[in-house]
């Protein structure tokens, strides 16, 4: 596995660069859902409640609603370690499919939790994709914080995390989207729009 910041950065350029433009009407979504997210924050923001404010409007406004996509909630997946005869079995929160091929694994957590504790719980389940010719990429999230995940089996696993994303600072929601999109359009193919 990938652990240096330089190879970090060199393996997952997905999140970096080419990032296509949004529009005002995505801005002013991204807004609504900004504003949603803090009236949710006053109480304890559940995990589903967050994923329903912020989460869905994000696949919404990245178009993986819409065909090629599917998505997929509460998928369960087991891993077994032939060597130790171990099982882990779990269940993706949100998983985004083109036919059988994972696009978008989705960790959610409470807000109140660290992305630190889903990071692992998603390479997990990202491991037992069946797809393993092809680069996997998680998302992970807290509500207010967001952190993209790359992972090649191929040979011997590698992975690679963004940096972290911050609702309300840096236009973290914004660059959020544009890499939903992206990998979107990556998944299927399609030239990016700058």
């Amino acid at each position: 596995m990938i652990y240096s910041l330089l190879a970090s950065l060199l393996f997952f350029r997905e999140w970096q660069e080419d990032l296509p433009q949004l529009t005002i009407a995505e801005r002013e979504r991204l807004q609504r859902v900004q504003a949603a997210y803090a009236n949710l924050e006053r109480r304890s923001l559940l995990e589903n409640t967050m994923k329903l404010a912020v989460v869905a409007p994000l696949l919404d406004l990245a178009g993986l609603f819409l065909p090629p996509f599917y998505v997929d909630t509460e998928t369960t997946v087991e891993i077994v370690a032939e060597e130790a005869g171990v099982k882990l079995r779990g269940r993706i929160d949100v998983l985004v499919l083109v036919k059988q091929i994972w696009v978008l694994m989705i960790e959610s957590k409470r807000s109140q939790f660290s992305l630190q504790v889903g990071i692992p719980q998603a390479l997990s389940y990202m491991l037992a994709s069946p797809q393993q010719d092809k680069p996997l990429f998680g998302w992970v999230i807290n509500g207010s914080n967001f952190v993209f995940l790359k992972l090649l089996v191929q040979d011997r696993p590698r992975y690679a995390k963004s940096k972290e994303f911050i609702l309300g600072q840096d236009n973290g929601l914004g660059l959020t989207l544009q890499i939903l999109k992206k990998l979107g359009a990556i998944a299927v193919g399609k030239k990016i729009a700058k």
